[in-house]
């Protein structure tokens, strides 16, 4: 049986509350977040994203509930561990934000595939390139996810998909999508072509690319997404089979990369 407690803490400056006040990189340095065996922790604010990380089998090691309107998420945390309980203005006072969530939890990271098990055990898989906005990656990780691919690989310049903002956008669908990060993308992808059937897909602004609206693939395939401002690597888009655009109004040459990911991963799901 649990002994863990409801803690009621009034003070702000109270040490136990240090791990709420520290920032994606406090919690989770650049070595750990390349450790693919699972390293460092991670913020998750709101019941929903806080449920799905205790369902998806995260440690839970903090957690700060409203003491006046703890969600029914507080029982189960404190199978684990104990949970603080606070006022809004206390809870605004440590975590720096204006409006907080009745609950944030800390757990730890989970342990992730590395970047070629991934491909190899993926039909349909999103492949992004210098994303390095968390709310851009959250948002593709929760459209792929809702449009039913398989994983998701970065490299090492783009946003962490366990980074706070990340997860907030994407509703916690983090814990249901497979991702893997990796400094080399290149090598990865073209191990992957050269080994296996994989047909690499890059989505390309220019206009002697395919409409993806006359895109037929056949499984398994990877699309690739570059960053907002200068699209994907020369070295990555060469590795492509095909170059494919969504077809744009005159006079806008783009859509911005977690828009453009929704309506690719909707095109290419057939």
């Amino acid at each position: 049986m649990s002994t863990n407690r409801l803690i009621i803490v009034d003070d702000p400056n109270d040490a136990r509350l240090a791990t709420f006040r520290a920032s994606d990189r406090s919690l989770a340095d650049r070595v750990e977040r390349r450790d693919d065996s699972g390293a460092g922790l991670f913020v998750a604010e709101g019941d929903l994203v806080a449920e799905r990380a205790l369902d998806a089998g995260c440690q839970p090691v903090a957690a700060l509930v409203d003491i006046d309107r703890a969600p029914p998420l507080t029982e189960r945390l404190l199978e684990h561990i104990d949970v603080f309980g606070a006022g809004d203005e206390l809870r605004r006072s440590i975590t720096g934000f204006a409006v907080v969530h009745r609950i944030i939890a800390v757990f730890r990271r989970p342990p992730r595939p590395d970047a070629a098990s991934l491909i190899a055990a993926s039909s349909r898989l999103v492949v992004l390139e210098g994303v390095d906005n968390p709310a851009n990656v959250g948002s593709v990780v929760r459209n792929s996810a809702g449009l039913g691919w398989d994983g998701l690989v970065l490299d090492h310049t783009s946003a962490d998909p366990l980074a706070r903002r990340a997860l907030r956008v994407a509703m916690g669908t983090a814990f249901a999508l497979a991702h893997a990060r990796t400094t080399d993308l290149i090598g990865v992808l073209t191990a992957a072509a050269t080994t296996s059937s994989l047909t690499i897909v890059a989505l390309s602004p220019a206009p002697e690319s395919i409409d993806i609206a006359e895109v037929q693939l056949r499984a398994p395939y990877a699309l690739m997404i570059g960053s907002e401002r200068h699209g994907l690597s020369d070295e990555l888009s060469q590795l492509a089979h095909l170059q494919v655009r969504i077809p744009m109004a005159a006079g806008v040459d783009s859509l911005n990369a977690a828009a453009a990911a929704a309506i690719a991963c909707y095109a290419l799901r057939r």
